[in-house]
């Protein structure tokens, strides 16, 4: 009778073997996939950060006269697309704004005067030029020649003590209060037309760092 029980358990056991066998090979698919996803947003989060404009520098102070001084750094990188027209002569521009916040008087008559006038911008226009197989980056009659698209991308951005906002328009004594914040984006209406139209089709033209706070001291 034992005999027959133990005869009976090792048949029943390898009968069901098939079904674990089944089951763990569902299971390495199943972290093969999760593995595989893993590696493509790696992959897709890289080529993101790879395709736009980081800010990597955000300072700014009061100055005895109540204004703002900023100082700011971005690093750049340009998709394919956009490098090929450099390369092909077409000049790309961005631009510098800033916005304030607070105080909140202060910030209405920011935003006040930015309905009635233009708001302070630094324009860039980075340009390519075969000849001489340099970069140069231009800011009104103001232009700098450079040996690499890198070092290029790296002034564009770039400002130390960039003062903006009438005088006692702030504080020196309570910069908590103030809040304040830059964006540096692609001019992508300075694109001839025909290049204006891909803008509607593919992120690749958009490049924009988007609003950052500045650290105010």
């Amino acid at each position: 009778m034992h005999l027959w029980l133990k005869k009976h358990k090792l048949h029943t056991l390898f009968n069901k073997l098939p079904e674990y066998f089944s089951g763990s090979i569902k299971c390495v698919h199943k972290l093969s996939s999760l593995v595989l996803c893993f590696v493509l947003l790696t992959l897709i989060s890289h080529q993101a950060l790879a395709e736009s404009i980081n800010i990597t520098r955000q300072q700014a102070s009061i100055t005895p006269s109540g204004q703002l001084s900023i100082s700011t750094r971005f690093e750049t990188q340009l998709p394919e697309p956009l490098e090929n027209i450099l390369k092909q002569g077409v000049s790309i521009h961005f631009t510098l704004a800033y916005q304030l916040e607070r105080p909140r008087f202060a910030s209405y008559r920011f935003k006040l005067n930015q309905l009635l006038n233009n708001n302070p911008t630094i324009n860039y226009r980075l340009s390519y030029h075969p000849l001489t197989n340099r970069y140069r980056v231009g800011m009104g009659t103001f232009s700098t020649e450079y040996h690499s698209l890198n070092a290029a991308l790296k002034a564009i951005g770039s400002v130390v003590n960039w003062t903006i906002l009438p005088t006692d328009t702030l504080n020196p004594n309570n910069p908590s209060e103030v809040k304040a914040s830059v964006r540096l984006n692609l001019s992508t209406n300075k694109l001839p037309k025909p290049f204006q139209i891909n803008t509607l089709n593919s992120k690749d033209w958009h490049l924009d760092s988007g609003w950052q706070p500045l650290m105010i001291q």
